[in-house]
């Protein structure tokens, strides 16, 4: 959902930093967080208002702040509507998988580990997941790794080292200069 007004000073400052701070592509990324988090903060204000009692704020409240504590959004300790109030853009860009993947060592840079990802290099648990933006929940936190086909989890060589290989492993440069002995 693009901003009401397109020149606001602060904003734009603000979301530069946020892009360059969670490595994103573009300003949309960081409005579509935003966004999603203006409805799950809207949705905890009308539960807020409706009596501590009643059937709809009791289930749906529960149900709300359990997909925040399952996303890690929120701590075991902060099991109240209040706190969902208090999320902000920081906390979800921290649940992305760009985030983590570089965060755990498995890349260089935040920019890096956006291109491992749609490269498919990463997987979560089992599955390859080549979305930057995709949430991870805590309990699948400590399965993020290198996909078995990757070069770097113990797949077969990516290109230039089958290409090395091939001839006979000679020159540390990747094709330049125009020698073409093949």
């Amino acid at each position: 959902r693009k901003p009401k007004r397109p020149f606001e000073k602060e904003r734009l400052d603000s979301e530069m930093k946020i892009i360059g701070e969670y490595g994103l592509k573009n300003k949309r990324e960081v409005w579509r967080v935003n966004y999603a988090l203006a409805k799950i903060r809207t949705a905890a204000r009308t539960l807020l208002t409706l009596d501590e009692k009643s059937e709809q704020r009791m289930f749906q409240g529960d149900a709300l702040l359990r997909r925040m504590i399952r996303l890690g959004l929120l701590l075991e300790s902060e099991k109240k509507l209040d706190y969902v109030l208090g999320l902000t853009t920081a906390k979800i860009m921290e649940r992305r998988l760009q985030t983590k993947v570089f965060k755990l060592g498995l890349a260089k840079s935040i920019h890096h580990a956006r291109t491992l990802i749609r490269q498919r290099h990463i997987r979560v648990g089992k599955q390859i997941c080549d979305i930057p933006s995709f949430l991870v929940r805590l309990d699948s936190e400590k399965h993020i790794d290198f996909a078995l086909t990757s070069p770097f989890g113990g797949g077969r060589p990516g290109r230039v080292r089958r290409k090395k290989a091939a001839s006979g492993g000679g020159g540390g440069d990747k094709g330049g200069g125009g020698e073409d002995e093949d």
